[in-house]
């Protein structure tokens, strides 16, 4: 199958690569800035040459979109909404202009559209999104009409003849450097993996493996369309995923952060707070009631994986010096 991901430059880009490339499919990037020879150049934001990939392609799978991994300053949350709705738009247009148009367009999407609570988990039937919710700052509700709008410009895209699927993904965890799971895992390691503001935030998460096995079940089963959560099915109260975390880098204490304290590392780090205190208690329904089975259901087994890849990854960097 020929594979077309634009934004797929990315740590999530990368994992989908590496998997559809060795089960030998043709992949190609669509990217700002080609460097490898998969790679097509576009500005994601206007039809030009690139549109040529798509037509006659089999799948697309969209992830186009300014890194969350930032202050929420007026123009950085701009610059989101924009990348997002711009490409996703964009990339209606070249399916619809495409004489033979891909079967399945897999787009990117975000967990975050749901609400800020603890009390019930929030599957696509009966999940409760977020947006108007008491005692949170407006960054968050924010966030929120971005995952609405980049929904919607697929959703109004005219595409007859290929399949939608909106991609909700939770934390996708993958030992590569950079990745929200070494960030995590730094924490941890220097002790600082404690909870944070009391930790009784949920965290939701999917092992990188389960999300390319995910992305494969939504190609294959034909009657999924529309949104779709990409998470594991036991999210977690943060205290409780640090201390796995923990737990699988044998590093017995964590000191925990106030939401103070919190404030002062994203700042230090160039991220925001919404990303360690937002309550994001996100189950896979869907994939469920298709038949998806997760090989990573609970975060320790999951956690101790991770941590032994990243390990071995370690271990052959200085072997190679």
């Amino acid at each position: 199958m020929k594979i077309v991901i634009p934004g797929g430059t990315g740590q999530v880009g990368a994992i989908l690569e590496r998997a559809f490339t060795a089960q030998g499919h043709e992949v190609v990037i669509l990217t700002r800035q080609p460097r490898g020879p998969q790679d097509v150049a576009w500005d994601g934001v206007t039809l030009g040459d690139w549109a040529a990939e798509i037509d006659g392609c089999d799948i697309v799978v969209n992830l186009a979109g300014r890194s969350v991994s930032c202050r929420y300053t007026e123009e950085n949350l701009r610059a989101m909404m924009d990348s997002r709705v711009d490409s996703a738009r964009v990339v209606g247009e070249a399916i619809a202009a495409a004489a033979k148009p891909p079967r399945v367009w897999l787009q990117m999407s975000t967990a975050t559209v749901y609400a800020h609570r603890h009390n019930a988990p929030n599957d696509e039937a009966s999940g409760v999104i977020g947006g108007d919710e008491s005692g949170v700052p407006a960054s968050w509700a924010y966030s929120v009409r971005i995952a609405e709008n980049w929904e919607r410009a697929q959703e109004e895209a005219d595409t007859p003849d290929t399949r939608k699927v909106a991609l909700r993904a939770a934390m996708v965890m993958s030992p590569d450097r950079g990745g929200v799971f070494d960030v995590l895992s730094r924490m941890a390691r220097l002790g600082l993996g404690g909870p944070v503001a009391g930790g009784r935030q949920y965290v939701s998460w999917i092992h990188g493996r389960d999300f390319v096995r995910a992305v494969e079940f939504l190609v294959d089963h034909e009657e999924l369309t529309g949104p779709v959560n990409l998470a594991a099915p036991a999210p977690l109260p943060q205290r409780a995923f640090m201390r796995a975390l923990r737990t699988s880098w044998r590093m017995p204490l964590g000191l925990p952060a106030t939401r103070w304290m919190a404030e002062i590392g994203a700042f230090l780090l160039r991220s925001d707070t919404e990303l360690l205190l937002k309550s994001r208690r996100v189950v896979p329904g869907r994939l469920l009631d298709a038949g998806f089975s997760f090989t990573y259901e609970t975060w320790p087994r999951a956690a101790d994986d991770l941590v032994g890849r990243a390990r071995l990854r370690t271990a052959a960097r200085r072997g190679g010096k």
